[in-house]
């Protein structure tokens, strides 16, 4: 196995060489979207220059775009352990959502229950909650600590029961950083017939998921977080999948992979997703022991690879926050790194969250400020008006971006 090597990762993307007035680019927004690779960039020029078309015909570059369909499915279907006729794309995570609780919502009645949760970003929540509304369902919610910042998993058993229709979590929060035991809210849902949905979205980047060992029905997540363009990538369980009935005009296919597509699809967001999925392997076969592996093994070694990087890189920050006077993290701590994503929000003594964020920006280090669409996590924690200011990491980040983001840190403090 090769040590880690961060030159050679970051000439893989072409972004990363921009310079400002001479000055580099530090990408700390990776939680909001990912910089891409190379072949992210030629997959995508490939399906708009050689096989600009839609499919479906006999010509050839028709016939290019069902390759590319077909290699996408194939892709996204390794990256996410399921079948290729489980897997739906479409234009982002939340739109999805909002496209598939009209279906499953058809069956609920007046008297039903449906789980949420107060950490979920309010695409995994709004869908359901309009969906609820306008079927006369009761919305319960799993609350999480605003000490430990995980969630109430003793609660489960009072929340879900025999009316329980559905129980939607997420994998990672996307303001907290906190890693959630997906599993157990799962089996909690499944064990009285509930249809289970995963938001993946802030774990995708990071983690190798596996919806078989997840166990749920649904579980989405954004290519432009996991270094491919804007999509989104849905995982939709054989079962529950064929007993939905699509939202789509009369004449379109109701066989898969087109059975939920209301439109024509961007063929350009497949390639290049299937480009940021190859991405990941690469990483494994280069700094994960894994070349001649299966596209499933590649990837798995290569987040794991990835993922000891960003590691070393929040411990260095970590290390880094204990010499700041005041400053606040929300999410888990140095001493349970393992236990979360490298999404960190934090504010600093006296200062304004946006004001943090145009600082660093003056010094080209791109952050966030605001709630980020953790509408329920925000309320909890009462930072819902002034907000937080919030940094992740990729793997082509590197230490000394780190020190400079800390540097910056410092000025203020």
């Amino acid at each position: 196995m090769t040590d880690w090597n961060e030159d050679e990762v970051r000439a893989h993307f072409p972004a990363l060489a921009i310079r400002d007035e001479g000055r580099a680019r530090v990408y700390l927004d990776a939680p909001a979207g990912s910089q891409v690779p190379q072949r992210v960039l030629d997959r995508m020029h490939e399906a708009l220059v050689s096989s600009c078309a839609n499919d479906g015909a006999h010509f050839r570059t028709s016939q290019g775009t069902r390759r590319i369909v077909e290699e996408g499915l194939k892709a996204a279907a390794d990256f996410l352990n399921a079948g290729s006729d489980e897997i739906v794309f479409g234009l982002n995570t939340t739109s999805l959502l909002f496209h598939f609780s009209q279906m499953l919502a058809r069956d609920w009645q007046p008297g039903d229950e449906i789980l949420l949760t107060r950490m979920d970003h309010d695409g995994n929540i709004a869908p359901w909650l309009i969906a609820a509304e306008a079927r006369g369902v009761t919305v319960r919610w799993l609350d999480f600590d605003p000490e430990t910042f995980g969630y109430r998993y003793d609660t489960l058993d009072e929340l879900v029961g025999p009316r329980t229709r559905l129980v939607a979590c997420n994998h990672a929060s996307n303001l907290l950083g906190t890693i959630n035991d997906v599993t157990r809210i799962v089996a909690a849902g499944r064990a009285v017939g509930a249809v289970t949905m995963v938001d993946a979205v802030q774990s995708a980047p990071h983690l190798p998921i596996d919806v078989k060992y997840i166990g749920c029905d649904l579980l989405a997540c954004s290519p432009y977080k996991f270094f491919g363009p804007h999509a989104g990538l849905l995982y939709l369980r054989a079962e529950v999948r064929d007993r939905l009935k699509p939202l789509k005009v009369r004449p379109s296919s109701w066989n898969m992979p087109t059975r939920f597509s209301p439109g024509t699809p961007s063929f350009e967001a497949i390639a290049g997703t299937a480009g940021a999925i190859e991405h990941l392997a690469w990483l494994g076969d280069r700094f994960g022991g894994m070349a001649g592996g299966t596209l499933r093994a590649r990837i798995v070694a290569g987040l794991d690879a990835a993922s000891r990087h960003e590691t070393a890189l929040m411990r260095r920050l970590f290390d880094g926050f204990a010499q700041l006077p005041g400053f606040r993290l929300f999410g888990p701590g140095s001493n349970r790194i393992l236990e979360r994503v490298p999404t960190l929000s934090f504010l600093l003594p006296g200062k304004n969250a946006n004001a943090t964020a145009e600082h660093l920006a003056r010094r080209n280090i791109f952050a966030w400020s605001g709630s980020f669409y953790a509408f329920e996590a925000a309320q909890r924690l009462k930072i819902e008006s002034e907000g937080v200011t919030r940094i992740g990491l990729a793997h082509y980040n590197t230490a000394a971006e780190i020190d400079a983001f800390l540097s910056a840190l410092a000025e203020l403090v």
